[in-house]
């Protein structure tokens, strides 16, 4: 038998050196532009009386849409806004929120975008600050809530911007697109650059498209905040669609639209029955039950996907029909590659569990300001090679026979809450930072809820909630929080999450064990340090009533 080749492939049988490229590299494909904004203004030029959004019963047409984002882009040029740079968009749902996003983009910046109503000051603060957005973008009635820095302009989207040329400066593809901030392990969320040729290479090629075209409907249902919004907005006003923008009642935009983006558990809450226009669906952001995926399969094409903020909206994307006998994430999206890693950033052999990293066009900029997460997260990729690099996704996962991804959970205890990505570690800096508090430790108690703990036994919980509150997205913030005056041990000296969360799904429990103590008030008081056990005893049952 011939050796095996030398370099990153070398260790694997030549079967597997082939379905390493088969499975893992999506189809080479042309982008057509990258840079989102001429894609709307050719949908302008095109149609410009057709219906580009709708929201309460106001609407804006294309062409109407395209030069209110022309005199916008024209003043902030004016105000000195440069390729490279960053400008907030701290908005609601709204039109003029999509005349903010394109006057943004038109200017050549990359706009940060924030849900006023939903994220608290000390948030606003630290996105002013560390995505050093000089001008930030908002309605007259939330400017007072704009953090202002010395030197810093807040510009209101609803007072008319009069039409003065201005010279657009050159623009690259690897320029900023967006800015988004995840959840940070120091309890301040991590902005993550990315570029035009990142959101182009997604929005503007099949399946990231979704077959969107003129006359489709597309709900905008999820927070500005969130990357899938982007998907929702850019990926309809791109392909000449209307966007259905949502009022309080998500369900309503959802019955008239065509085409709906969401999270698994913004979509469980909607009726297929009552959206009989839907032929479209796309979930990510958080593992799809497989009776959710079927039923909105049997309606609509339903693409299950999947992908980190790092690597632009989604990489994988799977069409999942009723009768497939796995529920997938599918395979990289065009022009991205998806490798299946030992520890060793080794590729495995098919069929074998490692962790997922993604290269190719879909890989972003990198985190703001954090050269350390930029070490540990992004390398150069080894198998494409020239300068190319990869993301450490951190999801677990495996190639089927038949080279379909499957998931398979988390490396790390980074979760998905609402659709949101949290890493708990966040929340229980935050909590640590209470006065009192000596420890904290967060868990997901479910796909909606986080669970807290913390010592000792005199931390006020309400003040620990509003803590979080205060400094970290409504998603983020634990439904309990429970003082302890230890936290229960495993036999290696450490946290025993098991028995918190037992704990937690006692607390509500009617029954009680014949001893008066739950399983997990005995567990943890048997993990405690000697000389504990009295005091956990009584503390733990306090908290579990």
């Amino acid at each position: 038998m011939p050796a095996h080749p030398p370099g990153p492939l070398g260790h694997l049988t030549p079967r597997d050196q082939h379905l390493f490229w088969r499975y893992g590299r999506g189809p080479t494909v042309p982008v057509s532009d990258p840079f989102l904004h001429r894609a709307v203004e050719r949908w302008a030029a095109i149609d410009p009386y057709a219906v580009a959004a709708e929201h309460q019963g106001a609407t804006i047409t294309y062409g109407e849409l395209d030069r209110r984002a022309d005199a916008l882009a024209a003043r902030l040029v004016r105000e000195g806004v440069r390729p490279g740079d960053h400008v907030g968009l701290f908005v609601r749902r709204s039109i003029p929120m999509l005349v903010g996003l394109l006057g943004i983009l038109k200017a050549g910046a990359a706009y940060v975008p924030q849900d006023i109503g939903l994220a608290p000051p000390t948030q606003l603060a630290h996105v002013v600050s560390a995505a050093r957005t000089r001008v930030v973008l908002t309605a007259a009635e939330h400017a007072h809530r704009v953090p202002l820095p010395d030197g810093h302009l807040v510009i209101t989207l609803d007072a008319p911007q009069p039409y003065a040329p201005a010279p657009r400066p050159p623009l690259h593809p690897d320029h900023g697109c967006y800015v988004l901030f995840t959840s940070g392990t120091t309890g301040r969320p991590n902005g993550v650059k990315v570029t035009h040729r990142n959101v182009a290479n997604i929005l503007l090629t099949e399946p990231g498209g979704l077959g969107i075209r003129p006359g489709d409907r597309v709900a905008q249902l999820l927070n500005v905040a969130f990357d899938m919004a982007a998907w929702e907005i850019l990926g309809c006003l791109t392909h000449g669609g209307t966007l259905v923008i949502r009022g309080k009642d998500t369900a309503a935009a959802a019955r008239t639209a065509d085409v709906i983006i969401a999270t698994p558990t913004v979509l469980s809450g909607l009726d297929p029955a009552a959206c009989p226009r839907v032929h479209t669906v796309a979930v990510a952001g958080e593992p799809c039950p497989r009776p959710l995926a079927d039923r909105w399969a049997r309606q609509a094409a339903f693409h299950n996907c999947c992908g980190p903020t790092e690597t632009t909206i989604v990489n994988t994307m799977h069409r999942h029909r009723p009768t497939d006998p796995l529920l997938t994430i599918g395979r990289p999206t065009p022009n991205n590659t998806v490798y299946v890693l030992d520890a060793d950033r080794r590729p495995l052999p098919i069929g074998e569990v490692g962790e997922m990293w993604a290269g190719g066009d879909c890989v972003s900029a990198g985190y703001l300001g954090n050269d350390a997460l930029n070490a540990e997260r992004y390398a150069p990729d080894p198998f494409l090679g020239a300068g190319h690099r990869m993301f450490r996704t951190r999801d677990l996962g495996r190639w089927t026979p038949d080279g379909e991804l499957e998931h398979l959970g988390r490396t790390d205890d980074q979760v998905k809450v609402r659709g949101f990505r949290v890493e708990l570690d966040s929340v229980s800096s935050v909590l640590e930072s209470v006065e009192g508090c000596a420890r904290a430790v967060t868990l997901r108690r479910d796909a909606r809820s986080l669970v807290s703990f913390v010592c000792p036994a005199d931390v006020d919980p309400d003040t620990a909630r509003r803590a979080v509150a205060d400094a970290l997205p409504y998603y983020c913030v634990p439904e309990d929080v429970m003082p302890l005056p230890f936290l229960p041990e495993t036999d290696r000296g450490k946290i025993d999450k098991q028995a918190l969360l037992r704990m937690a799904g006692e607390r509500t429990a009617e029954g009680r064990t014949a001893e008066g103590r739950t399983a997990a008030e005995r567990t943890a008081e048997e993990r405690a340090p000697a000389g504990r056990a009295a005091d956990q005893r009584s503390a733990l049952q306090g908290a579990a009533r």
